[in-house]
């Protein structure tokens, strides 16, 4: 009798586990969606042409989009958006008021770096979770079109200018720890990266999520030399 209780317990607290595990991802997705709705909404006034402020207030309709695509999701497992967004409101606020940029190019340079980052984080995550999540944060992470669009546009501002090289890959350098501190934080505060690897020994543990911070660090590196910028 112990048996046939403790296998349907046991059985029951692993989907509790995954389904709080997704509220959690889709949470600090959505939280983190809406903060670049937001920032791309202030970065557009700024711009220095019509073209630049037309281009960035894509960049925010296309957040915003993003946002209520996960909103949905949530929708979908009975959880309101508010409360799943509300344990990372915090952390979030805070890394932006720590990383606030100086300029337009420094908000550029900010969209760049930190989405790249955050973006092949969540990417690294959903790869070990169902076909319908993974599809669903590469729909929103892969961030091509706007990697893009911002890499070109960065390329043309240090044609023109320079003397912009040296700061914004300075700008960068402190961007990029910023980035993986937060990524960092987000996976100890949430348990995300040890929940992920649950079942593994912890040195199994700590060389993995070694290796993860490793390849976001490579990966931030060959986006800055497409800049032309040192890393």
């Amino acid at each position: 009798m112990s048996t046939e209780s403790t296998v349907p317990a046991a059985a029951g607290e692993d989907s509790d586990r995954r389904r709080q595990f997704l509220i959690d991802l889709y949470g600090v997705m959505a939280y983190g969606e809406l903060s670049a709705f937001e920032r791309f909404s202030s970065d557009a006034r700024f711009s220095p042409t019509l073209h630049d402020r037309a281009a960035v207030g894509r960049l925010a309709v296309t957040e915003f989009e993003h946002f209520e695509a996960v909103a949905a999701q949530l929708e979908q497992l009975g959880v309101d958006v508010e409360t799943a967004m509300a344990p990372f409101q915090p952390s979030i606020d805070a890394f932006h008021d720590r990383t606030r940029p100086a300029d337009w190019y420094e908000s550029l340079m900010k969209a760049y770096v930190t989405d790249g980052v955050l973006g092949d984080f969540y990417l690294h995550i959903a790869g070990a979770l169902d076909s319908e999540t993974q599809k669903l944060v590469a729909r929103i992470k892969e961030n091509t079109e706007q990697i893009s669009m911002i890499a070109a546009r960065l390329k043309q501002v240090l044609a023109d200018d320079p003397r912009l090289s040296s700061r914004l890959a300075l700008w960068g350098r402190r961007l990029v720890g910023e980035a993986l501190t937060q990524a960092q934080r987000i996976g100890i505060e949430r348990a995300v990266l040890s929940e992920l690897m649950r079942g593994q020994d912890p040195d199994r543990q700590a060389k993995a999520t070694e290796e993860l911070f490793a390849q976001l660090t490579q990966n931030h590196s060959r986006r800055m030399n497409d800049l032309g910028l040192t890393a």
